[in-house]
C-alpha cells in the first residue's frame, strides 16, 4: 500500500541522516534499525552521491541481458539429436572442440529442455530388498535365535572411535558378546563368532538387520560374505523390515542400557573402554533380575548348545542337480558359459540345474533364484601351447 512505500522511505532517511552525523556508530545504527551493514552502507553511498533520490527502491532487473545465439542454439540441438544419449556436459565440450563460443553447461541443459530433448540420467540401480516378506520366529528355548547388531559408535576421550557388536540370546536375554571393534568389517567381524560359537555352540537362527556386513542388499536372498558362511555352518540367517527396529525390538532396547551406562561416560582408551563392557556385560548376566524372566538373571536361563562348530558342513544337494564352484568374482561355469551368481559366494559350492533359457542356482536349502543362462557368455577355455613352444629341461636340472 503507499502509505507503507512512504514510511519506508522515510525510515531511509532517518538512518542517513543519523548515520551521516559525527561520531555515529554505523552498525549500531545497523542492529537498532533491523538492517544489514551492507545495505546501510549502500543507502549511505547513494545519499552522498544523489541525496534524497538515492534513497528510492530501484529495479533488480539486470542492467545486460545475455542471450544465446540461434545458431549455437540451433548446433545444440542437431548435436543432440545426433547423438541422443550425451548430455548438457559433452554437448558443450563438441562445441568447444569445434571453434563454436558455447555457453555454460546449465544453459545447454535449459535450451535442450525447452526444444523437447529429455535429459539423459543414468539409470538408476534398484537394490534388492533382503525379505519382501517379514519372518516370523519362535523363541522356545535358548540357542533358538541369536540377535546381533552394531550399537552406533563412540569414541573413547583419547578420540579413539570404535564399533561395539552386540550378541544376544532372544529367550533367555543372556548377553553373549559385547566387544569393541576397529571396523565392521566381515574379516574383523568373523573371528569374534569363531569364539562364540567354539565356547557356546551354534544358535538354529541368527536375527539381523539389513546393514553390513550382515546383509548385502544387491546381492541374492541378501547374502554377504558373513551371512554366507552364517549359512554354511547350517544357520537359518534371518532378516528384519528394512526401517522396522521393533523386529529386534528388544536388542535395540539393550543398546539403550548400553547409550545410557556406557556410551554416557566414556573411558580413556579402548582397552579400559573394553574392560567397562566386560563388567557391564557379567553384570547384566549374572546380577541383574529380570522381570520377563519372573526376576531370575539370564545366566540362571541360559544353557550353551548343543550344536558343536565344527566348521563348514558339506552341502547336501538332489543327485539331478550339477555342482559348480563359485570364483573369487562371484562367477560359475556352466555347459560352456559363465553365469555371475553373486561375489558374496566366492569359494562356496552350488547346484545348478537348466530350466531352458535359464538355470536355477541353490546355495545349501537357499534357493538363490533364476539366472538368465542364454545371455551369458561363452567360457573360452585356455589354449593348448604347443609343444614346441615348451623350453626343454637341461640334462642334469
Amino acid at each position: 500500500m503507499p502509505w507503507k512505500e512512504h514510511r519506508r522511505l522515510d525510515l531511509k532517511k532517518e538512518f542517513v541522516l543519523a548515520a551521516s552525523s559525527p561520531g555515529a556508530n554505523v552498525s549500531e545504527l545497523c542492529r537498532s534499525y533491523g538492517v544489514s551493514r551492507n545495505n546501510g552502507y549502500k543507502w549511505l553511498r547513494r545519499y552522498k552521491t544523489e541525496g534524497h533520490d538515492g534513497l528510492q527502491d530501484r529495479s533488480r532487473r539486470p542492467r545486460t541481458i545475455v542471450g544465446t545465439d540461434g545458431e549455437v542454439v540451433l548446433r545444440i540441438i542437431e548435436l543432440r539429436r545426433q547423438y541422443s544419449r550425451w548430455g548438457p556436459k559433452k554437448v558443450r565440450e563438441l562445441l568447444l572442440r569445434q571453434g563454436v563460443s558455447a555457453p555454460s553447461v546449465k544453459t545447454v541443459g535449459r535450451i535442450l529442455d525447452r526444444a523437447g530433448e529429455p535429459r539423459v540420467r543414468p539409470p538408476s540401480r534398484r537394490l534388492r530388498i533382503v525379505l519382501r516378506e517379514h519372518e516370523p520366529l519362535e523363541v522356545k528355548a535358548p540357542n533358538d535365535v541369536w540377535t546381533v547388531d552394531f550399537k552406533g559408535w563412540w569414541r573413547t576421550r583419547n578420540g579413539r572411535r570404535y564399533e561395539p557388536l552386540t550378541v544376544r540370546d532372544a529367550f533367555s536375554r543372556f548377553v553373549l558378546c559385547l566387544e569393541m571393534l576397529a571396523s565392521m568389517r566381515a574379516e574383523v567381524v568373523k573371528p569374534v563368532f569363531e569364539r562364540l560359537f567354539e565356547r557356546n555352540g551354534l544358535p538354529t537362527a541368527i536375527r539381523v538387520d539389513n546393514g553390513a556386513p550382515f546383509a548385502c542388499t544387491s546381492a541374492p536372498r541378501g547374502l554377504s560374505r558373513l551371512s554366507a558362511w552364517w549359512t554354511s555352518l547350517g544357520i537359518r540367517v534371518s532378516f528384519s523390515r528394512p526401517a522396522h527396529p521393533q523386529d529386534n525390538g528388544a536388542h535395540e532396547r539393550m543398546h539403550a542400557d548400553i547409550a545410557d551406562q556406557l556410551e554416557a561416560d566414556p573411558a580413556s582408551d579402548l582397552r579400559s573402554q573394553q574392560r567397562a563392557a566386560d563388567r557391564w556385560r557379567i553384570e547384566f548376566n549374572d546380577v541383574r533380575p529380570h522381570e520377563s524372566l519372573r526376576m531370575k538373571t539370564p545366566s540362571e536361563i541360559y544353557v550353551c548348545s548343543r550344536r558343536r562348530f565344527r566348521g563348514v558342513t558339506v552341502a547336501q544337494y538332489p543327485a539331478n542337480h550339477a555342482i559348480r564352484r563359485v570364483d573369487r568374482y562371484g562367477c560359475i561355469q556352466y555347459l560352456g558359459k559363465v553365469v555371475f551368481v553373486s561375489s558374496s559366494l566366492a569359494g562356496y559350492d552350488v547346484s545348478v540345474r537348466r530350466k531352458g533359457s535359464r538355470v536355477a542356482v541353490r546355495f545349501y536349502d537357499l534357493t538363490l533364484g533364476i539366472f538368465e543362462w542364454a545371455s551369458a557368455p561363452r567360457h573360452h577355455a585356455p589354449r593348448l601351447v604347443p609343444l614346441a613352444h615348451i623350453p626343454r629341461a637341461r640334462a642334469g636340472a
